[in-house]
């Protein structure tokens, strides 16, 4: 299996969410949420000032943002935006990727530690937002909390800890969204976990920037599959899509940090597979 391009000249692409026909996504560094249809047809839908990442929706069909650097939740109605939720005051390091469940509850990982000015590596929380905004720390004790999926029965929340090599598994309680029984999904060696997407199958596509792939792995920690980037190019972020389901669309690029904005590396490739999405997002 190999990648191919649909569109390329983006700053740092991630967030890639498949909905209404076409693929959302987040440019870090050109501050602002796009589209991109199977085609390679895009559109910017809108801007964020403080960076956006994460991608979800609410029941209404309001779309939830993940603003990184003041670390708060912004929902926009497709004509304005504003601020669904604050978590300044529980995550001190730029937010990262998000799940939105089907009632409109997000969890949100951080990343515990401004990596590109040096800081030291230390452990960080997930949080979740309520659907009326209200936050609280879903989960505690994680390493760079990233890519998170929600199974198709709401039970099951999985989460890439991209500094601890590892997907980790948390039981949900659909009525309330607490998070327990905390156990390793799978343990991936020397790949590396950014972006998350699950399939039918129960297994899950993990983008893995380190090693310059996409992986399919099951509960344990088996690889039935893998897909390489071209030589030098990382992939961090995945999401299957289409009109069936079984197109993979992998963000990539050859650096990950602010140099990224000038050099406009930034990718969205596709590749087909057997197996379709499922759950969320």
């Amino acid at each position: 299996m190999e990648l191919t391009p649909i569109l390329d000249d983006l700053s740092f692409g991630e967030g890639p969410r498949w909905r209404n026909d076409r693929l959302w996504f987040s440019d870090f560094y050109r501050h602002r949420v796009s589209t991109v249809t199977a085609e390679g047809a895009t559109e910017v839908m809108l801007e964020v000032p403080q960076q956006p990442s994460g991608l979800g929706w609410l029941p209404d069909g309001d779309l939830l943002v993940v603003s990184m650097l003041d670390r708060r939740v912004l929902r926009w109605d497709g004509q304005t935006t504003s601020v669904h939720a604050d978590l300044s005051e529980l995550v001190t390091s730029p937010c990262n990727d998000m799940v939105v469940d089907e009632i409109g509850r997000a969890y949100v990982g951080n990343f515990g530690f401004n990596r590109h000015q040096g800081e030291a590596f230390t452990e960080t929380t997930v949080v979740t937002v309520e659907p009326d905004g209200a936050v609280a720390i879903g989960a505690d004790a994680l390493a760079f909390p990233n890519g998170t999926v929600i199974t198709p029965d709401g039970a099951t929340l999985i989460i890439g800890e991209t500094m601890g090599n590892r997907l980790t598994a948390f039981d949900r309680d659909v009525d309330t969204g607490v998070l327990g029984n905390r156990r390793v999904w799978a343990d991936l060696g020397e790949n590396l976990p950014d972006g998350i997407c699950l399939d039918a199958e129960g297994a899950i596509w993990v983008a893995d920037p380190r090693n310059g792939q996409v992986f399919r792995v099951i509960e344990g920690g088996e690889v039935t599959d893998r897909v390489h980037c071209e030589e030098g190019r990382h992939a961090f972020a995945c999401m299957l899509g289409g009109t069936d389901r079984r197109t993979l669309f992998v963000v990539t690029n050859f650096t990950s940090g602010p140099t990224a904005e000038a050099t406009r590396h930034g990718r969205i490739e596709t590749v087909e597979v057997a197996v379709p999405g499922a759950g969320l997002p």
